[in-house]
């Protein structure tokens, strides 16, 4: 039975239903994710405001971490979308990467109304525990609530962009195709094509029609989980379409990577390829007015 959240004899210190002890949101790594490579990159706090703050998403009291630099507002905004490790210490080292850079970065943990992602010990019990019983309408609806956030919290959202990593990647172009405000998207090895499900109705392929801002796709050539045959399928459906921000998308391929490759916290980083990604997300959102 899983046990409901108590506080600790520690003031200020609970406990999650599993029985470990909760964190800050960003302040740790999740434990599905552990061993903890030595390469992780850690950003500092300094120039910044950024932390755990709370947004109200349709009755809901929605945890999300973000950066912005210290005492500036109409700032660009980018959502992070994490993998399925939530917003754990990674994601919130990409916001504070961005938030360095000018922009307010707002990663809302998109799991927590099904449970809390950084507890469960293996990817496995992740998956079958929270990340199989999250509904894409309601992932949409909660980005939505963290624009909203956003730009009553410094951002001009005249200048709006999504990024995601892996479960984030596929949720990137979904939202891709949700917010006519997006201005541009880039999407980390997110998933193109699938089985449909009454929570995953659609997947990236089947809304190249509708993008309402151009996605740069960054994705492993040694990806097994997503084969170079999905990408090329999408890249020719993207081509073939008469809508001008999907012609307007691109695939970047790293050919010796493989899944993961921007994740510096694991074996699977690629430091050339993770870099030049990085550099390519920047210049993308520059390039379509995010900056």
């Amino acid at each position: 039975m899983l046990k409901p959240e108590v506080e600790s004899l520690v003031p200020g210190q609970t406990f999650n239903r599993r029985g470990f002890v909760k964190t800050a949101l960003g302040s740790a790594f999740a434990a599905a994710a552990l061993p903890v490579m030595a390469q992780a990159i850690k950003t500092d706090f300094a120039g910044l405001s950024a932390g755990e703050v709370t947004i109200p998403s349709g009755g809901f009291s929605m945890p999300a971490y973000r950066a912005q630099p210290e005492g500036k507002t109409k700032l660009p905004v980018v959502l992070v979308v994490s993998e399925i490790f939530g917003v754990h210490e990674h994601i919130a080292d990409v916001c504070r990467r961005f938030a360095k850079l000018g922009y307010l970065a707002i990663a809302p943990e998109l799991f927590a109304r099904q449970g809390d992602p950084q507890s469960f010990g293996t990817i496995q019990e992740l998956q079958t525990n929270v990340i199989a019983k999250v509904p894409d309408a309601q992932v949409m609806g909660d980005l939505d609530a963290a624009v909203a956030w956003a730009g009553a919290n410094g951002g001009d959202l005249s200048k709006l962009a999504i990024t995601g990593f892996c479960w984030g990647g596929r949720i990137t172009w979904l939202y891709a195709a949700h917010n006519e405000r997006l201005k541009a998207g880039v999407a980390w090895y997110g998933q193109l094509a699938g089985t449909p499900t009454p929570l995953k109705p659609k997947n990236p392929l089947d809304l190249v029609d509708q993008l309402d801002a151009p996605v740069l796709g960054l994705y492993g050539g040694k990806d097994t989980g997503i084969t170079q045959e999905q990408v090329e399928k999408m890249k020719a459906a993207l081509s073939a379409s008469p809508d001008p921000d999907a012609k307007a998308s691109k695939f970047v391929v790293y050919p010796e990577s493989g899944h993961a490759f921007h994740a510096d916290y694991r074996p699977s980083y690629r430091e050339a390829d993770a870099k030049d990604g990085w550099k390519k997300c920047l210049d993308w959102l520059r390039q379509h007015g995010v900056a």
